[in-house]
């Protein structure tokens, strides 16, 4: 599980690092947040295809994910790129996803969202209930994405999921978080994965225009941040049987874009 990619530097990175940690980690898939993936905020038709040639197997996503005008577009052309399962069920997307591995193993993925310091939103903790009940009849290998603010209501949720899914991966705040290990159920967690951007700015973005909301208190134009990507991960080991988690491994590697002759076009964010 990768973390937010942020913009052209993340995607780049993905693009040029994917298919070479999955040969050298000997990963069987690779599942990343996509909601920053189109100019910090949203995910447009175009970069979700990059990304998937990339050689991602899904995406998840959360609160910024609507901002792009194709979203309805993105759900229907790439089932394999999902939203927060508590939106009302009339919002375009699925909740939950599934890869299929080969040889009759699928792992289905559960995107939820929190709701401390977050836009108004469905319970995460109902909307886990109800769509496990269904996952359940499908697979005993379930991941899930909590994209949420607070580190408290993501343990919360690592707890209260704990031993019903194989692991509780936080997104959304773009740091990472040095708790990751699996807990007495036998489920992965860890708070936040981090994230696939730029390390020079703040959280991904530029500092210039950051700095100038906090000293000043007003609005500026946020544009994704320049220089070398910190790719941040969480590599996980599970029990094909049981779903149980064997393992999990933070993982980070430094990319520099530069070095890179681009091949990216189209879309410029």
């Amino acid at each position: 599980m990768l973390g937010d990619i942020i913009g052209r530097p993340g995607r780049r990175a993905c693009r040029d690092r994917v298919h070479v940690w999955r040969k050298e980690l000997e990963l069987d898939a690779v599942m990343a947040n996509g909601e920053n993936a189109s100019g910090g905020n949203g995910l447009t038709v175009k970069n979700a295809g990059d990304l998937f040639d990339a050689g991602l197997d899904l995406i998840t996503s959360g609160n910024h994910i609507w901002q792009q005008k194709d979203f309805a577009e993105l759900f229907e052309k790439f089932p394999r790129v999902i939203r927060p399962a508590n939106y009302p069920p009339e919002v375009p997307g699925s909740g939950w996803g599934l890869i299929d591995l080969g040889g009759g193993t699928k792992v289905a993925v559960l995107n939820l969202q929190g709701q401390v310091f977050m836009d108004p939103i469905d319970s995460p903790f109902k909307a886990a209930e109800r769509d496990l009940a269904v996952l359940k009849g499908i697979t005993p290998l379930i991941i899930v994405d909590f994209h949420a603010e607070a580190t408290s209501e993501r343990v919360a949720m690592g707890i209260f999921l704990e031993g019903r899914v194989s692991a509780v991966l936080g997104t959304h705040t773009h740091v990472p978080t040095a708790d990751d290990r699996i807990l007495p159920g036998g489920t992965a967690y860890q708070t936040d994965v981090g994230m696939v951007g730029p390390i020079g700015g703040v959280i991904g973005v530029e500092s210039e225009a950051i700095l100038q909301k906090f000293t000043t208190g007003l609005p500026s134009r946020f544009e994704v941040a320049k220089g070398p990507v910190i790719c941040n991960g969480t590599v996980l080991t599970i029990d094909s049987v049981t779903g149980k988690a064997l393992e999990i491994e933070r993982f980070q590697e430094m990319y520099d874009p530069s070095e890179e002759v681009s091949r990216d076009e189209g879309n410029d964010k």
